[in-house]
């Protein structure tokens, strides 16, 4: 069967895989971008602080993904648990990183003008120093979706959603007629989510970012 067959016969069944892979990606990433800013605005301030977070975050990554969902199964089962919580983990670092760096550049003129105005802390964090912070904070993001994209496919090994499960069944059954056609269609749609995250991310920049700050 051509690969363009095996597409046909099997859209639907990529479709739904597609989908479940993309679900789960966005909504891990709402959750590590969520728990990523309140780390970096706990940390930023302090320089020891914001270098254990970072560092922390970062000993994630030295974790093989494989592993680590691995270690996850007799904790919390197959499935969706294991799957969210690597994909969480995963994705920490870049927000992390990329906050603490955000906020850290904000212009303190700016951060004592808006004081100087009679200005909260909490109303100078959320419309001075979070809205100046925002364009490396949503790099990070864009880096993390990117990263995330690739290790869901891992997920398939212990029986999470996505496209992972067709490349798993590729690989495990080499030498049959269909198994190239298999990983082809897993990796080519995990490569199309990738570029379409990425186009909605750069249109949220456009819509999200004031162009004086963009330029």
């Amino acid at each position: 069967m051509s690969f363009w067959s095996y597409l046909s016969a099997r859209h639907e069944q990529l479709l739904t895989d597609a989908f479940q892979h993309a679900s789960a990606v966005f909504q891990c990433m709402v959750i590590a971008t969520a728990l990523g800013i309140a780390i970096g605005l706990v940390s930023y301030r302090s320089t020891w602080g914001g270098h254990l977070a970072i560092t922390s975050t970062a000993t994630m990554l030295t974790i093989p993904s494989l592993a680590l969902i691995g270690l996850l199964i007799p904790l919390v089962g197959l499935g969706v648990p294991p799957t969210v919580i690597a994909l969480t983990l995963y994705g920490l670092l870049p927000v992390v990183r990329n906050s603490i760096v955000g906020l850290r550049g904000v212009d303190p003129a700016l951060v004592d003008a808006a004081k100087g105005i009679g200005m909260s802390r909490s109303a100078q964090l959320m419309r001075v120093e979070l809205p100046l912070a925002w364009p490396p904070i949503l790099t990070g993001i864009r880096v993390a979706t990117q990263m995330l994209m690739g290790i869901a496919a891992i997920a398939a090994y212990a029986s999470g959603p996505g496209l992972g499960n067709e490349i798993f069944r590729g690989i495990a059954s080499l030498g049959s007629a269909n198994a190239l056609n298999q990983v082809l269609a897993g990796t080519i749609g995990i490569v199309i989510l990738a570029l379409l995250f990425d186009s909605a991310y750069v249109l949220l920049g456009r819509l999200t970012i004031p162009r004086g700050i963009r330029v």
